[in-house]
């Protein structure tokens, strides 16, 4: 049976870190810079801690080139990069950062987890030294430090610097998983399963404890308590694909092939074109003798991956079972081509050929893969067979290093196969800003709220026209060169060159505003840029401006309920959106938002009273349904949850199916 493949030689070593923006965002910035650098890195700042890297980065080319010679813009903007997995960005922004003020530590740090990232250990550590000279405690640059050192095979290093660590700060959750890790390394599987149970005492949350809990078990065979733990990792992260074609391996161990059928499913629904998941379904549904839907699999494999021999081989078989010969044939003769010493392919060359009644190319292809066989059995390193590459996936020891004879690398031609180490894609640098602790046993969040913007909603399932009147008379008598679009969720551009134009359009907006006398939707125009900017302060203060010169503006309170929302502040947020229904009371997305505010301070009562309302002045929308399912789903009332969910879908709000695959 082939390993079970978290491949935790990278687990640790790339992505469990835990360090929050809390700590790489310092209170201060440079005081010689002029106002308008402190409102654009101030904003940077804000932007980078909602996690909208992109907009972040532009904020900061803006802070850089009105200010280059200041370290902090580089230091924000390389751990923006950082975020989004661009490492070589990031290691030349902190180099500019550092080349500014060699005594910002925290640049050591990013620099040093972008090249830990990249396999570069050896320069991290050189850089997570320089860290420590300034900050000697730092227990982040000490934990990088010590995993750096378990990649590099330094064990002994590592294991004092940790048992340190953990003397210092004994509810470092993440350092306990860490050194169970590198007990792992070490052969000592008691000690790796104390640090683990010692990991979940302090945080029942750190998904890579269960990973590698898991990875022991499996490699004990005890299938079921290895499914007991990775049932918790699909818990805590339940729209990973990895997790599900993990847990499939160990179903199908488990002989649960039903289970791991599901499994397969899902990962499926998740991401459809993932060779993995297709690749085992197909073999499963060969066991199971659904011969067709196993060859469409490996096709579908081979559609992604033309030179997959592994997919071909087997499918090859399987055309075999369904008596298309003449299909068989010419699968393997595309293998022998490639591989032309790997013998299995000519004993099925052999048989396509018999069934066809070419006798004479059977015998010959059967006397060359006996041949092949007998020259390997007598001098190995003079008659080596071809180890064709498997694809779909490969199997590790426990230090992380292949381990597959000569006979198993033939047979796991016939083997499921899992993934590299689903952690790696779970946790990152910082991971911890997200502050949502409880997102990580069930990811659920609302449909979002409204709010207007200058850039279309994106084409949906979703038949809706979001349209209200005085939006239309807005766009109709063209007060504005650029026409607003209600749209639900934050509208901000995800492209460089979109972002630029916003920043343009703010800057005409601004001097307009300064040169003319200003009309209440030019400062709600303006609004609505700084709104898609997540220049929330700059945004309420123009909205608020609109409203005073116009208190029924229905436009400029939405827009600004939206802000409020976004900055958590309930209270002003209703008031804009009972002012809203004062003057129009079947304003349906006034209601829509009040729902939104009433999910987020729990009360599931009166969320479910809004979204009713916004339901019965528009039963196509949706979201609503969507909203008031998880609110049902809260309460307790899962039949009304599951009637919602279902309507919901069908009005064309994907993620119901999602969450009620969850529930059931």
């Amino acid at each position: 049976m082939a390993n079970f493949n978290l491949n935790i030689n990278n687990l640790f070593t790339r992505l469990l870190v835990s360090t929050t923006l809390l700590l790489l965002l310092p209170a201060s910035i440079y005081v010689e810079a002029q106002v308008n650098a402190e409102q654009v890195m101030l904003i940077g700042r804000n932007v980078l801690s909602m996690e909208d890297y992109l907009l972040a980065i532009q904020y900061f080319n803006q802070a850089i080139k009105g200010k280059p010679y200041l370290a902090d813009p580089y230091y924000y903007r390389g751990l923006a990069k950082l975020s989004l997995e661009d490492y070589e960005g990031a290691i030349a922004d902190e180099t500019l950062a550092l080349e500014r003020n060699k005594f910002k530590s925290e640049a050591y740090k990013v620099r040093g987890f972008a090249l830990q990232n990249l396999g570069r250990d050896s320069l991290a550590l050189i850089d997570y030294d320089k860290g420590l000279e300034y900050n000697p405690t730092d227990r982040y640059f000490l934990f990088y430090k010590a995993v750096a050192q378990t990649s590099l095979g330094k064990y002994d290093s590592a294991d004092s610097i940790f048992n340190s660590l953990l003397r210092a700060n004994p509810k470092f959750e993440d350092a306990w998983c860490a050194r169970a890790r590198l007990n792992i390394l070490k052969g000592d599987t008691l000690a790796a399963l104390s640090d683990i149970d010692r990991t979940l005492s302090i945080s029942p949350t750190v998904i890579n404890a269960y990973l590698l809990r898991t990875q022991i078990l499996v490699d004990q065979r005890q299938w079921a308590e290895a499914l007991n733990n990775m049932d918790e990792a699909v818990r805590l992260r339940p729209d990973e694909t990895d997790l599900y074609i993990n847990r499939a391996f160990i179903r199908y161990n488990n002989e649960d092939f039903f289970g791991a059928m599901a499994d397969y499913n899902y990962a499926l629904q998740l991401q459809p074109d993932n060779t993995t998941a297709l690749f085992n379904r197909a073999l499963l549904r060969f066991e199971v003798m659904e011969l067709q839907n196993a060859a469409d699999d490996f096709s579908a494999v081979l559609s992604i991956t033309p030179d997959n021999f592994h997919a071909l081989y087997n499918r090859g078989l399987v055309f075999l079972e369904l008596n298309k010969d003449k299909e068989a044939l010419t699968d393997f003769n595309r293998i022998a081509a490639h591989y032309p010493r790997f013998y299995p392919v000519y004993y099925a060359i052999a048989e396509c050929n018999r069934r066809l009644g070419n006798l004479t190319a059977a015998g010959t292809n059967l006397k060359k893969a006996e041949t092949l066989v007998a020259g390997y059995v007598r001098n190995p390193e003079k008659n080596p067979l071809d180890r064709p590459k498997i694809e779909a996936g490969k199997t590790y020891d426990a230090a992380g290093n292949e381990n597959l004879s000569e006979d198993e690398v033939m047979e796991k031609f016939n083997r499921l196969v899992t993934t590299t180490a689903p952690a790696e894609t779970q946790l990152s640098f910082n991971d911890r800003i997200k502050g949502r602790v409880q997102d990580r046993t069930m990811s659920v969040n609302p449909e979002p709220p409204y709010t207007l913007s200058f850039i279309a909603p994106a084409v949906s399932l979703q038949n809706l026209s979001n349209y209200f009147r005085e939006l239309d008379d807005i766009n109709e008598r063209k007060y504005l060169t650029q026409k607003l679009y209600l749209v639900a969720g934050h509208p901000t551009p995800t492209e460089e060159a979109g972002m630029r134009s916003l920043f343009d359009q703010e800057e005409i907006l601004s001097r307009k505003l300064e040169t003319a006398s200003p009309r209440p939707v030019d400062y709600l125009a303006r609004g609505v840029i700084r709104t898609m900017l997540k220049n929330y302060e700059g945004a309420e203060s123009d909205l608020t401006h609109a409203i005073e010169t116009a208190d029924d503006f229905i436009s400029a309170l939405l827009a600004r309920s939206f802000i409020y929302i976004a900055l958590d502040r309930p209270t002003l947020a209703f008031d804009d959106l009972n002012s809203i229904l004062k003057i129009n009371p079947d304003m349906v997305y006034a209601w829509f938002n009040k729902g939104i505010i009433y999910y987020s301070l729990g009360d599931y009562t009166s969320a479910m009273q809004s979204f009713s309302e916004a339901i019965r002045l528009n039963p196509n929308l949706g979201a609503a349904y969507y909203n008031r399912g998880l609110c049902f789903m809260q309460s307790g009332n899962r039949q009304a949850a599951f009637s919602d969910l279902s309507h919901a879908g069908e009005l064309g709000v994907l993620p119901s199916y999602n969450l009620i695959k969850r529930m059931k």
